[in-house]
C-alpha cells in the first residue's frame, strides 16, 4: 500500500486528489492536507470584492465532502517538510509519505513593496477568500465618500487577468451606481503592454485591452513600476505620485515558507521546478501541481513579470500527475503524460466579457502558438458565471475532468494531457 499526500486544496490541489482516487485502487491511502477549511473558487473573488456575490456561494467545506471520496482531509498548516525522509511536519504532527504532490499556491509576496497589502498596507488584493472580504469592506466605505482609483499589477506580478476583470468591473459599477463620473480611474501595470499578460501577449489582445481602456476612460500606465504606497497615493519608480482613494494592486507570488526552507526544494523564489511528468529532477517522491510549479517568463522585460497558470493548466498538470503516480505503483500501463498547457480565460467585464485560448499558453522561441484566439461579448461573462457553477459541482461529486469535459476538449483541439517521448524525461520543462 503506498500513502500519497497531496498538500493544498485549491484549483490544483483538490482535482489532483479526486484524480489520484478515481485512478487507484483503495488499498493505496489519498490524504488531502490543507490550512483552509474551505475550498475556493478564486477566480470569482473580483465579484466578492465588489459585492456582486457572496463568498458562501464559491465555497465548499472540504471536511464534510472529501471524506465522502475515500480521501482522509487533515485541516491543517504545513510547517516543514522533509524530501530524503519523506515526512510532512504540521505542529507536532508527523505524516509520513510514499509520494507527495506539492499544490499549495503561493504566497504573496506583500513585502516585495513598502505599503503592499491589506494589513500594514495601503492597498486591497483579490488573491484569497481574506484579501477579497477586507477588499468588500474598503469598496463600501470608498462608495460612501468616493475618490480616485488605481487598478493595476506590481513588478514581479505573474496573474495579470484579475486585474484587467477588477477595473472593468469597476467601471461597470460604478457606472450602474451614478458615480462613474465622479472616479478617475488609472490602470498601472508592469507589463511593457496591455495585454502581454506575462506571455507575450496573444492574438489581438494589446489592442483589444488598449481599446477597452479607451472606451472607458481609463488612464492607462504601462511599462511603470511601482515604487511605495501610502494612504491615499501610489507612487512610482519614476518620482510621479497618483492620488489614489481605493487602490487594488496585484503583488508578486512565491513560495511558501516552508518550500523555501527545504534544501534543494524550489528556486530562490519558493517555486518547485519539474520534468515533464512534473515530477521534482532530484527527489522521484514529489510532484507539483499548479502555481507552485516553477514557470519562467517567456521573455525578459523591462519591469520584470511572471508567467500566469491558469486554473485549467493546474487541472491538466492534476491529470498527468496522477497517471505517472499510478503508472509507478503498477496499478495502469502504457507512456509517462505531461501537461499540454493549453490554456482558457473567462474574464467578466460587466456588460462585455473576453475570452482567451491560448494553445499553448507559452509560446515557441519564435513567439508563435498552434493557436491564439480572443473573444469577446456579454456571453463570455454568462460562460463564465456558468462555468463556476459547473466546476462547484465537480468539486461537490468529487469529480476532476469527466469523460464527456475531455470529449469536448477533444473536439475543439485540446486533449490536455499527452504521451512523453522517453528520451524527454531528462530534461526539465523549457520556458
Amino acid at each position: 500500500m503506498a500513502r500519497v499526500v497531496v498538500i493544498g486544496a485549491g484549483l490544483g490541489g483538490l482535482p489532483a486528489a479526486y484524480e489520484l482516487r478515481h485512478v487507484l485502487p483503495h488499498e493505496h491511502q489519498i490524504t488531502l492536507i490543507s490550512n483552509q477549511p474551505k475550498f475556493t473558487f478564486v477566480p470569482s473573488l473580483p465579484w466578492v470584492a465588489l459585492g456582486l456575490k457572496s463568498l458562501d456561494q464559491i465555497q465548499l467545506d472540504l471536511a464534510a465532502i472529501v471524506p465522502r471520496y475515500g480521501i482522509e482531509f487533515i485541516h491543517a498548516a504545513v510547517t516543514a517538510l522533509d524530501p530524503k525522509s519523506r515526512q510532512i511536519t504540521m505542529g507536532d504532527r508527523v505524516v509520513d509519505y510514499d509520494y507527495v504532490v506539492i499544490a499549495t499556491g503561493p504566497e504573496l509576496a506583500l513585502d516585495a513593496i513598502p505599503g503592499l497589502g491589506p494589513e500594514g498596507g495601503y492597498t486591497q488584493s483579490v488573491c484569497n477568500p481574506h484579501h477579497a472580504v477586507l477588499a468588500g469592506e474598503a469598496w463600501e466605505k470608498f462608495l460612501a465618500d468616493p475618490g480616485s482609483i488605481v487598478v493595476g499589477a506590481a513588478p514581479g506580478a505573474s496573474c495579470f487577468g484579475p486585474a484587467y476583470e477588477f477595473a472593468f468591473l469597476i467601471h461597470h459599477v460604478l457606472q450602474q451606481k451614478g458615480l462613474r463620473a465622479q472616479v478617475p480611474i488609472t490602470f498601472i501595470t508592469s507589463e511593457p503592454y496591455a495585454g502581454h499578460l506575462g506571455i507575450g501577449g496573444m492574438a489581438n489582445s494589446r489592442w483589444l485591452m488598449r481599446k477597452f481602456m479607451a472606451a472607458r476612460e481609463i488612464e492607462l500606465m504601462e511599462n511603470t513600476a511601482i515604487s511605495h504606497f501610502e494612504r491615499d497615493a501610489v507612487h512610482l519608480a519614476d518620482g510621479r505620485k497618483i492620488p489614489a482613494k481605493f487602490v487594488m494592486v496585484l503583488p508578486p507570488f512565491r513560495g511558501p515558507r516552508f518550500l523555501r526552507e527545504a534544501p534543494g526544494l524550489t528556486d530562490a523564489k519558493g517555486f518547485i521546478p519539474v520534468l515533464p511528468t512534473y515530477r521534482h529532477p532530484d527527489f522521484e517522491s514529489i510532484y507539483a501541481v499548479g502555481v507552485i510549479t516553477q514557470l519562467k517568463a517567456v521573455e525578459q522585460t523591462p519591469i520584470p513579470t511572471g508567467a500566469p497558470k491558469v486554473g485549467l493548466m493546474s487541472e491538466e498538470m492534476a491529470l498527468a500527475v496522477a497517471h505517472n503516480i499510478a503508472l509507478e505503483l503498477g496499478v495502469t500501463t502504457g507512456s509517462q503524460y505531461q501537461p499540454t498547457l493549453q490554456a482558457i480565460c473567462f474574464a467578466d467585464f460587466g456588460n462585455t466579457g473576453a475570452l482567451f485560448l491560448a494553445d499553448p499558453l507559452l509560446p515557441d522561441e519564435s513567439g508563435h502558438r498552434h493557436r491564439a484566439l480572443t473573444f469577446h461579448g456579454i456571453w463570455v461573462s454568462w460562460m463564465k458565471a456558468g462555468f463556476e457553477t459547473y466546476f462547484m459541482t465537480k468539486m461537490r461529486l468529487g469529480w476532476t475532468i469527466p469523460w464527456f469535459e475531455r470529449w469536448g476538449f477533444r473536439a475543439i483541439g485540446l486533449p490536455l494531457v499527452e504521451p512523453i517521448v522517453p528520451s524527454t524525461e531528462r530534461m526539465q520543462v523549457k520556458v
